[in-house]
């Protein structure tokens, strides 16, 4: 009997700034996906946002206060360090030439998923990682939805899986709203990154 790949997990995103639902989301990844390990990979430079993103360096320190402290879990500098537009593809490569007897699952949301053909080279991604999508009940009741029929055609062996989140109505254009308007943002994301928000008055038009 063929033994199982160990299973890691890849979360990559702005994280500008990481907050609760970020954190939710990992949780839940490694409590429901059976993972060996977690990897964050803070974006470098995001080809698909139309505003500049904050500084790498501290998006990759928020996300080390936001992630650190989660078993099995680690952040990945890469996606920062390396020139040129950041694609998921590039770096799913890179880790099946590291970890050639793991299983990679990408985690992303079911907004995320629906855009999924959009990627750069989305078939080749499909062929390397399993898709976890994250589907969050929202505070309208309704439910983020993702169908794989809707996508052109995958890959053969192409292979989806659900991760269910709790409702938490929370996003990173709001939180950075709320920060340029200097208000507590300590109920959004986790205590050491509003600090860090509050030290280095990130997000102040000003």
């Amino acid at each position: 009997m063929a033994l199982r790949k160990p299973r890691v997990g890849v979360f990559g995103g702005a994280f500008d700034p990481p907050h609760n639902a970020h954190v939710a989301m990992a949780q839940a990844a490694l409590d429901h996906l059976d993972l060996s390990a977690l990897r964050i990979f803070p974006t470098g430079q995001a080809w698909h946002k139309d505003r500049p993103l904050s500084a790498p360096e501290h998006r990759l320190a928020m996300s080390h206060l936001a992630f650190d402290d989660l078993p099995r879990t680690s952040v990945d500098a890469r996606e920062i360090l390396r020139a040129g537009p950041t694609y998921t593809l590039d770096t799913l490569r890179e880790l099946q030439q590291e970890l050639p007897d793991a299983q990679l699952v990408l985690i992303m949301g079911a907004d995320q998923a629906n855009a999924l053909h959009r990627w750069h080279g989305w078939e080749e991604v499909l062929s390397i990682a399993i898709i976890s999508v994250a589907y969050r009940a929202l505070a309208t009741g309704s439910d983020g939805q993702f169908d794989p029929s809707s996508l052109p055609p995958v890959p053969p062996g192409a292979h989806f899986e659900k991760l269910q989140l709790p409702p938490m109505d929370i996003s990173a254009t709001d939180i950075r709203a709320r920060a340029t308007r200097g208000e507590d943002l300590r109920q959004l994301v986790p205590p050491a990154v509003a600090r860090y928000i509050e030290q280095h008055h990130l997000y102040r038009s000003a």
